[in-house]
């Protein structure tokens, strides 16, 4: 499909990005469309009215997103979604691995099952979407994936398990920044500390104490998240891979 976007970084490119109907995939989504990419966003389907109200938005600023009803938990539903986009437009040129989820629960507390559904979410999925992605990428591709500064720094005991998640991807970013390397493709992990979103609300009870642990005394914005986002999809980024860089307002300084 066309779109109207003709200026910016990513004129020409095709992004595809998981988890996109709110929050930081939001604004991802947003900024990459602004930069002229055509974004396909990956969403679960009980996130419908969101998702269309971000395409909605790129569409009224004269950029193409479109949203994709897919499951990380289901191998097939993510692996079915990358094949759509890359049918329709011939390639992918950028990936965003954003989807996740948050587990606040001690060891001795979590489940089994609890354990299982943060490692697929988490860990799993980003690997089949690195795997199916990577295989349809021009040279100058991009990998990007939104991990978190706990995978650094963990500050809290009900923190270990998400923290374990988010750590084995600095591993994965390195391993696969070596394997596409030959290929010109780039491979690097965001690691977003306190963000002012739906999940963690900068007025919430536990904002205060967060943000008193932090160099810049308040929560970072999804804005900034994305900006780091397009930085490393563009042109510009090209002598950056297999680094994890941390955007935490020096939460862990």
């Amino acid at each position: 499909m066309e779109h109207r976007q003709q200026s910016g970084t990513l004129v020409g490119k095709v992004a595809f990005v998981t988890g996109g109907s709110r929050g930081m995939g939001a604004a991802i989504v947003k900024r990459l469309a602004a930069e002229g990419a055509a974004v396909a966003f990956t969403h679960s389907g009980n996130r419908t009215d969101s998702a269309t109200a971000v395409v909605s938005e790129v569409e009224e600023a004269g950029g193409y997103a479109e949203a994709i009803v897919a499951d990380n938990r289901n191998a097939r539903d993510l692996s079915l979604a990358i094949e759509q986009v890359a049918d329709r437009y011939g390639k992918i040129d950028i990936l965003v691995n954003n989807a996740g989820i948050f587990l606040y629960k001690g060891t001795q507390e979590s489940s089994l099952e609890e354990f299982d559904e943060l490692v697929d979410v988490n860990i799993r999925a980003v690997f089949i979407a690195m795997r199916d992605a990577s295989r349809l990428m021009p040279a100058g591709g991009r990998i990007i994936t939104i991990g978190s500064n706990v995978a650094d720094r963990v500050t809290d005991g009900n923190m270990g398990l998400y923290g374990m998640s988010k750590s084995a991807l600095i591993g994965l970013t390195k391993g696969m920044a070596r394997e596409m390397g030959p290929h010109n493709i780039t491979v690097n992990l965001v690691q977003p500390g306190p963000v002012d979103t739906e999940m963690n609300p900068a007025d919430s009870e536990m904002a205060c104490e967060t943000v008193g642990a932090m160099a810049i005394s308040r929560y970072g914005t999804t804005g900034e998240i994305a900006g780091l986002v397009a930085y490393l999809a563009s042109e510009e980024s090209q002598f950056i891979t297999g680094t994890a860089i941390t955007i935490d307002g020096g939460y862990n300084s």
